[in-house]
């Protein structure tokens, strides 16, 4: 595994390159993870794949030129983020490629799918919080007020905390998030990251129709991975959208929440080689 950067006007972008197949695999990762999570998946799939793991903006060492409390609040277009990724596949010399996300990084391969499907091979998708993000993420990223509470509790290390636990309380979010959102608002920047993860993003919303629409045209091969136990994003989300497509295959691992683990490469070998 080799790491590497990659500049241009709007951010500093690390990532990680493992395997040595012919196929290019963009990965990305979940909240509070980072480049090396789908590393697991070279021993069994980097003889056919090179994957490249983003750090995803506001994770690890990617950052934007502009972090500013103003840039993260002006967010990102889909189309913006579109122009990126071509920009990055220039610079590596990639002509096509294949997407993999998990939670949070499912919104990231999703535009990438509505935007730039001519180009993909396969969409595969683990705790796909892009077919349904539930309804703390629309509030808290969209929602005017529910923005502006974000904003003032991530100055505050106590309220924040309070919040997750009435969450949790409340069945919003289960252990298993409760436990990884409360590891990532130890210190004033992973808080701010909090807040820019649901502020710069809040255009990344899914349009089941164009997505449907770029996945059908393309025939591209999808494969869409739940947690048996996963309270946040259940087997039964997205069913409906699921059944409107012409190449789409659906695992259900014995997991919760946290799925990238030997099982998971064990299914997705399966479906891939």
């Amino acid at each position: 595994m080799t790491d590497h950067y990659f500049e241009n006007d709007l951010a500093n972008l690390h990532y990680y390159k493992f395997g040595s197949g012919e196929q290019v695999m963009l990965s990305f990762h979940g909240y509070g993870m980072h480049g090396k999570q789908f590393k697991l998946l070279e021993s069994n799939l980097g003889v056919k794949y090179t994957f490249i793991g983003f750090d995803l903006f506001f994770h690890k060492e990617t950052k934007l030129k502009d972090q500013s409390l103003p840039a993260v609040k002006k967010g990102i277009t889909k189309k913006e983020f579109a122009d990126f990724i071509l920009a990055f596949c220039k610079h590596e010399n990639i002509k096509r490629f294949s997407v993999i996300g998990y939670s949070m990084g499912t919104h990231y391969a999703t535009v990438v799918a509505e935007e730039l499907g001519h180009l993909i091979d396969e969409f595969i998708i683990a705790a796909p919080s892009s077919l349904n993000p539930g309804k703390l993420i629309p509030f808290f990223s969209k929602n005017k007020t529910g923005n502006k509470i974000l904003e003032k509790l991530v100055l505050n290390e106590t309220t924040l905390i309070k919040m997750l636990k009435l969450f949790k309380r409340f069945r919003l979010i289960d252990a298993e998030a409760y436990k990884i959102l409360y590891g990532e608002i130890g210190t004033a920047e992973l808080r701010f990251n909090f807040y820019a993860c649901f502020t710069y993003l809040r255009f990344f919303e899914t349009d089941e129709s164009r997505l449907l629409k770029a996945l059908n045209d393309q025939n591209i091969k999808c494969i869409f991975i739940f947690g048996k136990r996963d309270k946040a994003f259940p087997p039964g989300i997205g069913r409906e959208f699921i059944a409107k497509l012409k190449n789409a295959k659906v695992v259900v691992l014995n997991e919760g929440h946290e799925m990238i683990k030997r099982d998971f490469v064990t299914q997705l070998n399966g479906l891939l080689t």
